[in-house]
């Protein structure tokens, strides 16, 4: 009876320890920013400018630790933009500079700069890709453009471009992938034909079937406000698998594309996660909020049926 009591006594102790441990950030009394555990234990030192609005106490959120800025009195390098540590205070990269921050997350994966070559980290801050390359792009469906011997050139409307190098295309591996002969296993990109790199266990296929059946519903609202008509077929969205579970992420997550493979919207735009076990849905929202599918799916309807009852004349119109 003793051991039995004993064993509930532990149940909370023992809940508590496996709970993650919970991360804020803090502010020395010059302003700079640090990382402390929930025992007031420091577990990256304040050192750090940031350029993001951040309270002092503020949750660290996500798998890491970021820091939007730059050690004090440090100069950035070339592409770089913030800090990225581990959740036990191990430096871990420092991301790609893209739209005035830290490079977003496409397909399960962000750019960073070391050395000053661009590779690739997953959302855990484990290195994909090794940093080979001069530049790199996002990935889209599966494949990315990198360069060597390429720069950034200031274009005509302030924004710049990268020019002048050596171009070709790497799949998620890092390899570099030459194009082939169309064929029905092959993708369009920037008018040539890869292979598709997508490739699905009877699991995956029946979790993506789930989309498929929704697509002319999806379809609709994703064009009512497009500006120009478009066919049924150049409004078929094409939904695929880009992230798998892993530790820290026990979802399916999957991004949906345009007829020309093209990633839709923006970078959170008709995103989707599924767990682990395929039971609940989610839509991701701007700051990756998870929304239950069918929630989501009456917000979009509403707002779309509100657009198209203000604009009568838009071209693609939602079934009644």
């Amino acid at each position: 009876m003793k051991k039995i009591l004993l064993a509930i006594l532990l149940l909370p102790i023992l809940s508590f320890s496996q709970e993650k441990e919970v991360l804020k950030y803090f502010k020395s009394k010059d302003s700079l920013v640090g990382v402390k555990d929930q025992n007031g234990k420091i577990v990256v030192p304040a050192q750090f400018k940031v350029f993001s609005y951040l309270k002092d106490g503020e949750l660290v959120k996500g798998e890491t630790i970021y820091f939007d800025g730059f050690k004090n009195d440090e100069k950035p390098g070339k592409n770089e933009w913030g800090y990225v540590y581990d959740k036990k205070g191990n430096f871990l990269y420092k991301p790609f500079f893209y739209d005035n921050g830290a490079d977003y997350f496409s397909e399960g994966v962000r750019r960073f700069v070391k050395d000053g070559k661009v590779g690739f980290v997953d959302r855990n801050g484990t290195v994909i890709i090794k940093p080979e390359h001069d530049f790199v792009s996002p990935f889209n469906y599966g494949y990315a453009a990198f360069c060597d011997d390429c720069d950034w050139e200031k274009t005509e409307d302030e924004h710049k471009a990268m020019v002048g190098g050596t171009w070709g295309v790497m799949n998620f591996k890092g390899e570099i992938v030459m194009p082939v002969s169309k064929s029905e296993n092959t993708i369009e990109v920037d008018g040539k034909y890869f292979p598709n790199p997508f490739k699905y266990n009877e699991k995956e296929k029946t979790i993506l079937q789930f989309f498929e059946k929704q697509n002319k519903k999806l379809s609709e609202l994703y064009y009512v406000n497009h500006y120009t008509s478009l066919s049924e077929n150049e409004k078929k969205l094409f939904f695929e698998i880009v992230e798998k579970p892993k530790e820290n992420f026990p979802f399916y997550q999957i991004n949906t594309y345009d007829y020309r493979r093209i990633e839709t919207g923006s970078w959170f735009d008709f995103k989707f996660l599924i767990s682990e076990d395929g039971k609940n849905i989610f839509a991701l929202d701007y700051d990756e909020e998870k929304i239950p599918f069918e929630k989501w799916l009456k917000k979009e309807t509403k707002e779309a049926e509100q657009y198209q009852k203000e604009h009568p004349d838009n071209p693609n119109k939602l079934s009644k």
